[in-house]
């Protein structure tokens, strides 16, 4: 295992996920050719068995400031080792040891492609997070942040500090909101149909097929159109309002099973005590474009992944 795997699989549990189904399908293809065409094949020579890497590594959660960070205690992602804080002058890691037998390179690229045991690791991690940020600042490390060692650990606090100390002080009292924008496009459409315009029918002629037709790529072309100007001003009035904003990429709609057209995935930074004015704006933008196909999703609050400042290259 290589020094420091911080930043190997970045990202959030959700895009895990999608990798490691898009992988196992892979090798479910694989395996039934493989069936298929086995007889065709002489037998492979089994090959040696490797012995799983022994000892441990840390697994880490989030940074918070050394002297505010809340007691020890609690479960990490693997049943033997609670998660405890490790101080490097001005910062504190909340980490767990896990075994490389089970969190090595190589065996954790396995895991991976276990859902099960992923969405395990994965809860785990958000659970450790979640109670640190219930009593103090943190900035929340992704998922799969891992350290060979402790000194490797406390070397990350030291060379980061320039990043990590100013993003504490960014992200004090505030906490990460999304909010989603979600349309009906047969609704949507059917608001933009022209006054006086009947409903599609079967046309019965070349002629009515060709208008029919004409109108449908109408509305299609005003529905891409107002549903990005909905997407454009639902953004702007929550990033006015908020702390910070950020745009993220439309989920999907296999993995996340929303309804209709996801054409806003906002993640919002948003002072603790401003949350029953949050949904009242959110309220008021659902009032204001409900009526046309438009729905809003509020979640939250969450850690504050969107607002971290990246690791260097």
């Amino acid at each position: 295992m290589r020094g420091d795997l911080s930043g190997w699989a970045a990202g959030r549990a959700g895009d895990l996920v999608a990798r490691a189904e898009a992988e196992a399908v892979a090798e479910l293809k694989a395996a039934l050719i493989e069936a298929a065409t086995a007889r065709a094949r002489p037998p492979r020579t089994r090959e040696p068995e490797v012995e799983p890497p022994s000892g441990d590594a840390l697994w880490a959660y989030c940074v918070a400031r050394a002297g505010a960070e809340p007691e020890d205690g609690g479960a990490g992602v693997h049943p033997t080792a609670e998660v405890a804080w490790l101080r490097e002058g001005e910062l504190a890691l909340l980490c767990s040891k896990v075994p490389l037998a089970e969190f090595g390179e190589e065996p954790l690229r396995r895991n991976l492609n276990d859902l099960a045991w992923l969405e395990r690791v994965a809860r785990a991690h958000e659970a450790a997070i979640e109670r640190a940020l219930e009593r103090t600042t943190i900035v929340p490390l992704r998922l799969c942040t891992i350290f060979a060692h402790e000194d490797a650990a406390r070397r990350m606090l030291a060379e980061r500090a320039a990043e990590l100390t100013p993003a504490l002080d960014a992200l004090d009292g505030r906490v990460e909101w999304s909010v989603k924008l979600l349309v009906d496009r047969e609704r949507l459409e059917a608001s933009l149909r022209e006054p006086g315009a009947q409903e599609e029918r079967e046309p019965t002629s070349g002629a009515a097929y060709m208008l029919v037709r004409r109108e449908q790529r109408r509305l299609r072309e005003a529905g891409d159109r107002r549903a990005a100007e909905l997407a454009e001003d639902v953004h702007a009035r929550l990033q006015d309002w908020a702390d910070d904003a950020r745009v993220r990429p439309a989920q999907n709609r296999e993995l996340s099973g929303h309804e209709g057209d996801m054409v806003l995935n906002g993640a919002y930074l948003v002072e603790r005590g401003k949350t029953a004015q949050l949904r009242q704006l959110v309220a008021g933008l659902q009032e204001q474009y409900g009526a046309v196909g438009a729905r809003l999703e509020l979640g939250g609050p969450f850690p504050p992944y969107n607002f971290v400042p990246e690791p260097p290259a």
